[in-house]
């Protein structure tokens, strides 16, 4: 007898789907926050264009690479859904309609590629991007999927785990966002200028719906709506505000005050840390996840400067940190109740599962990185991936798309060009303060 769609499942699939297609723009506005008032368009357009770049993407190669019958070796997928041939409305996956499950899919993708931006802010040329978002997404996000998620995916089949993305997403972003900073080199002022958020309010609101997201995010990935589904609802919400509670104290008592960006950037960690162990622990696992990811994260975020690579957001100090974080935990944590079988350290399982998660960490992490970097390289040997410095010093708004988020700069003025005629070549170097 075929496989019959499950009504709830996919009644919560749907609202699940539209809750991780929402973080994309929710990550926009977080992202365009945290920058200089004189790169907060361009960081908006990076997550923004994002979207249908891997639409196109996954649509034609991505999902039958990522998800169709295993090709060999657990390594990749076969063709066999080239442009979603063979995937009708009445096509069933998993209790739902694979169609949505394509679409459930592809909104995991599109995030991930958008949060290695934040990297590389203020300084990375938009037509290398387009071309970068594509190449990356089939290069490094596809065969990361088939090995966590894949039928027959080899780390799947090795006995790694991975609810919802802390391998295919955190540490596959965070590592390539290492590359890319790598590659592009520090902005220019990097630990000189203090290059503070230019809106913190726009930071809180961008935290505020990436949490709302995380629910379908995290939940959705139980493709059910049953008792794990619940539960890792509420993981969800107990480790980002433990996450957001540990980067508090470590605020505190390190620099004297909490401040509402540690209170966004807390809440993020523990998010993320708990992205794949969310199906693994229970909700005293999910408390200790989400406040070591809080304190972890926050010193984490420190490493560039003893480093001296040029982390713009904070990528690698919380999802990279934060993903390894949360997959190792696993280790130590994981509750037969929540994953039928495997158990952590803590709850008599010896050191099997935790060897396992680290060798997943290093694959994903030595992959990302790898790919990343020589794809980076190959993209500013051909096209330049970093723009001038002349367009930097200015602001790479106006250098690249020709506005301004705000209509005044500064000193009162608005960039010629804005409102008119931009005269030929000509643009106006006085607008915007690059700390303001």
């Amino acid at each position: 007898m075929p496989p019959s769609i499950d009504p709830a499942a996919t009644a919560w699939l749907l609202v699940s789907t539209a809750l991780v297609l929402l973080m994309t723009p929710g990550l926009a506005i977080f992202y365009g926050g945290m920058v200089r008032s004189t790169g907060v368009l361009n960081m908006l357009m990076m997550s923004f264009v994002s979207i249908p770049l891997v639409t196109v993407v996954w649509l034609l190669f991505g999902y039958s690479l990522a998800f169709g019958s295993d090709a060999g070796g657990g390594v990749i997928g076969g063709i066999g859904h080239f442009a979603l041939s063979g995937i009708h409305p009445s096509t069933v996956r998993s209790g739902v309609p694979e169609l949505l499950y394509v679409t459930f899919e592809l909104a995991f993708a599109v995030l991930t590629v958008a949060l290695i931006s934040g990297a590389i802010a203020d300084r990375a040329k938009f037509s290398a991007w387009v071309v970068f978002v594509p190449l990356w997404t089939l290069l490094v996000y596809v065969p990361i999927a088939h090995w966590v998620w894949g039928p027959d995916g080899w780390l799947s089949s090795f006995g790694a785990l991975d609810f919802a993305g802390g391998l295919v997403v955190e540490i596959a972003s965070g590592a390539s966002a290492l590359a890319l900073a790598l590659v592009l080199g520090p902005r220019i002022g990097f630990k000189v200028d203090a290059m503070r958020p230019h809106n913190l309010p726009f930071v809180l609101l961008g935290a505020g719906l990436l949490w709302f997201g995380w629910f379908g995010f995290n939940a959705g990935s139980a493709l059910k709506a049953d008792g794990i589904a619940a539960a890792v609802f509420l993981n969800t919400l107990v480790a980002g505000c433990l996450g957001m509670l540990g980067w508090l104290v470590v605020e505190r008592m390190r620099d004297g005050h909490p401040t509402t960006f540690g209170a966004a950037s807390g809440a993020v960690a523990g998010l993320v840390a708990i992205t794949p162990s969310c199906g693994s622990v229970d909700t005293l696992g999910a408390v200790v996840v989400g406040l070591v990811a809080g304190v972890v994260c926050s010193y984490a975020v420190g490493w560039k400067f003893k480093g001296g690579y040029d982390d713009s957001l904070d990528v690698v100090g919380v999802h990279f940190a934060g993903g390894i974080v949360g997959t190792l935990l696993i280790g130590l944590l994981a509750s037969r109740v929540m994953t039928g079988g495997a158990r952590g350290l803590f709850y008599g399982g010896g050191l099997t599962q935790l060897g396992k998660q680290l060798v997943a960490v290093l694959v994903v992490a030595v992959w990302a990185f790898g790919i990343s970097f020589l794809l980076g390289k190959l993209l500013d040997r051909l096209l330049g991936f970093r723009i001038s410095t002349e367009d930097e010093v200015a602001g790479i708004d106006f250098a690249l798309h020709a506005e301004t988020a705000y209509a005044e700069g500064v000193h009162g003025h608005a960039p010629r060009g804005l409102f008119g005629p931009r005269p030929g070549g000509d643009r106006d170097r006085s607008h915007g303060d690059r700390d303001h």
